[in-house]
């Protein structure tokens, strides 16, 4: 057996044996060392490696103390589907051959309250890469760090920090698999819930909160979900430049709850040059910051605590305005600038943006005969190209406007 298995099995054991002894000493570091560890495979759904990263989640609640709130008096809610041939198809939930089966695990704070708060965090990654993966050179274990081993730890310690406290809310607890194939996990949950959703308060979601940046820029999606949140965010906020969105729709698991007409906020700490990639690993992330979201999102519960049921507000599908492309630049868009442009978070090899010699911090201002304001212009302006085509291309780097000729 190799030794990193081995130390995580002794590690499981550990966990399993001195519940309450391990509940006060589990920290963030470790929950996400062992979810990331090369020997989960990279947690994709379906696998025995998800199942394994599943009964680690198992015991870290129990150890907690929270209630089993999946089926049949366990911690697990399996979903069976057939993997989509189209990725604009609505998936089928379907028992039978060719199909793939992935694993939420739930837990519950039962405070006897009327209304209920879902924290949920998706735990499943990319496995050994395929779809879905930017890194170009083979199969490679993808351990998904930050991607969303982070979310889960956080999840985990907002778990233990209020099973001690007493409110009058409830809490479902839910690390969800099937994300990285299309929000599958919360889709289901969201069709077959194991609470009664009426009672559902308010639905928050950690996605990639390990790397935080050293002006602590936060993302949070969904505030026009709801009228309070603004307020409530920006009230309790301890220190971080908040970047606030108002779609309750996006590409994580929240969007699974606003479409149940609850009222949902997404917490992400913006993408980086390892998304994606074998090279997203534990020792990357700021735990320091993980630490911060923690204790602002408790903030942000506490303060809501004593408040009547929030009214929900649908907001604009943001996703349905985003062009379709046809070409890539091959960049990392920096998702947390603010400021006039379109900044680059990162440079693909080999591909056109590279090959004009554009780099890593450089604002992309105007593409063509467009200017660039924001991310929404920049797509805009990206969406008329076609493969074959070429074009100027102006950045802002460090106050020098550079030009250069992209081919697509």
């Amino acid at each position: 057996m190799p030794r990193n298995l081995i130390l995580l099995s002794v590690f499981f054991i550990v966990l399993t044996s001195c519940k309450q002894e391990v509940q006060k000493k589990v920290t963030l570091r470790e929950d996400v060392a062992f979810l990331a560890n090369d020997s989960l495979r990279g947690r994709e759904t379906g696998t025995p490696y998800e199942k394994e990263a599943a009964r680690y989640l198992e015991e870290r609640m129990r150890s907690i103390g929270l209630l089993p709130k999946g089926n049949s008096g366990t911690y697990f809610q399996t979903f069976s589907f057939k993997p989509k041939n189209d990725p604009h198809a609505e998936v089928q939930f379907v028992d039978g051959d060719s199909t793939i089966t992935g694993t939420n695990v739930i837990g519950y704070i039962d405070n006897k309250a009327d209304k209920t708060v879902i924290i949920g965090a998706h735990y499943d990654h990319l496995g050994m890469g395929g779809e879905g993966s930017l890194y170009a050179d083979g199969e490679a274990i993808h351990n998904g760090a930050d991607d969303n081993a982070s979310g889960v730890a956080v999840l985990l310690q907002l778990a233990a920090k209020l099973m001690d406290t007493i409110t009058r809310h409830n809490y479902l607890i839910m690390a969800f698999s099937g994300e990285e194939m299309g929000l599958l996990g919360s889709n289901y949950f969201s069709k077959n819930p194991t609470i009664d959703l009426s009672k559902a308060n308010y639905m928050l979601n950690m996605d990639m909160v390990g790397r935080m940046r050293e002006d602590k820029t936060l993302s949070i999606s969904g505030t026009g979900t709801a009228p309070i949140w603004s307020q409530v965010l920006n009230s309790n906020n301890p220190g971080f430049k908040l970047v606030l969105s108002e779609s309750g729709v996006g590409p994580s698991d929240h969007t699974s709850f606003y479409l149940q007409d609850i009222p949902v906020l997404h917490f992400f700490t913006g993408q980086h040059e390892d998304y994606h990639k074998p090279s997203d690993d534990f020792d990357k992330l700021n735990y320091e910051g993980m630490e911060m979201i923690t204790d602002y999102i408790l903030s942000v519960i506490y303060d809501l605590d004593d408040d009547a049921k929030l009214a929900f507000r649908k907001t604009k599908n943001e996703s349905e305005e985003t062009p379709r492309f046809k070409v890539a630049l091959g960049v990392m868009p920096d998702y947390l600038f603010d400021g006039n442009g379109m900044r680059i978070d990162g440079v693909t090899d080999g591909r056109p943006a590279a090959a004009a010699g554009l780099q890593k911090g450089d604002v992309v201002i105007q593409l063509g005969d467009s200017t660039v304001t924001d991310m929404m212009s920049y797509m805009r302006a990206l969406s008329i190209f076609e493969e074959g085509d070429a074009t100027e291309v102006i950045v802002n780097r460090n106050g020098e406007k550079i030009k250069a000729t992209i081919s697509f």
